[in-house]
């Protein structure tokens, strides 16, 4: 008798079809890990405990001696001048940055070159060294007879030079890689250069203009160097906050120092954070 083989039957009266790609769970990479915690220690040892250190100095006698080391008269004078002049300077650069950008990017010149290397020189120079220089050029024995020093416009002028590259540096990439192509369509069109620039370029360059404005306000609140040797330092006149908190400090009055600190640090973060939040939603509107 032969024996005759008798396949089982499964379940649903079919044979099992063939076995599915087997899924590869990502490992997780441990340089990875080790990368991101050797930055969050860095990060952490620069910049967020000593920021953490100075607003818990500011408390340190409770929060009626920090508002009360805040509204000094001194010191509100100094916090008024400080984030009004900034303000302006701001607002002055995001013209002025913007259209020097434009002339670097859009126009021929002799000496192109080092116009563009100049840009850079507020960032290269030590903050003393530009107060120097703006006191040599603007002060009492000025080349070009123009004495400004010791005055509230001053304050201005000093921050002017030391922010102008954020703003210039910011937009000058969005311009080098605007596409002129939708120029050319609304030249073709009948716009004007006007409106080209209203409906067309503006849009595109909005981002970036907002973006170099808030990095020279947050740079303009923190100037010491240049603002201290050209303003002269007055007070309720011509301080600006960051003297105030050096000359508090030299005082070993730490405590109103660290509380006029997280006053201007306070400032400088909601600024960011709102910077952080138009560009997201810039980036959701494509």
């Amino acid at each position: 008798m032969t024996a005759t083989a008798v396949s089982k039957p499964t379940g649903s009266g079919t044979a099992p079809g063939p076995a599915g790609p087997r899924v590869r769970r990502p490992r997780p990479r441990v340089g990875t890990a080790l990368s991101l915690g050797t930055a969050v220690l860095y990060l952490s040892l620069i910049v967020l405990i000593p920021l953490a250190a100075v607003v818990w100095r500011s408390t340190e006698g409770g929060w009626d001696t920090f508002w009360r080391a805040v509204q000094t008269p001194d010191a509100w004078a100094a916090l008024k001048l400080t984030v009004g002049a900034s303000l302006i300077v701001a607002l002055v650069n995001v013209v002025m940055g913007t259209v020097i950008a434009w002339v670097l990017e859009r126009d021929k010149f002799p000496g192109k070159g080092l116009v563009d290397t100049l840009i850079d020189l507020p960032f290269a120079l030590p903050t003393i060294v530009a107060g120097l220089v703006l006191l040599a050029l603007y002060g009492t024995n000025s080349p070009i007879g123009i004495n400004i020093a010791y005055t509230r416009f001053s304050v201005g002028v000093a921050l002017l030079f030391v922010t102008l590259p954020f703003v210039v540096r910011t937009v000058q990439p969005v311009l080098r890689e605007l596409d002129r192509d939708m120029e050319q369509a609304a030249y073709s069109l009948g716009a004007s250069p006007f409106t080209t620039f209203r409906r067309i370029i503006l849009p595109n360059l909005a981002p970036a203009m907002i973006s170099g404005a808030g990095l020279a306000f947050t740079r303009a609140i923190a100037e010491y160097g240049s603002t201290n040797l050209l303003t002269g330092s007055i007070p309720f006149e011509t301080q600006v906050s960051a003297v105030n908190i050096f000359g508090r400090i030299e005082s070993d009055d730490t405590t109103s120092a660290a509380a006029i600190s997280t006053v201007l640090l306070v400032v400088a973060f909601v600024v960011l954070i709102a910077l952080d939040l138009f560009q997201r939603w810039s980036a959701r509107r494509g």
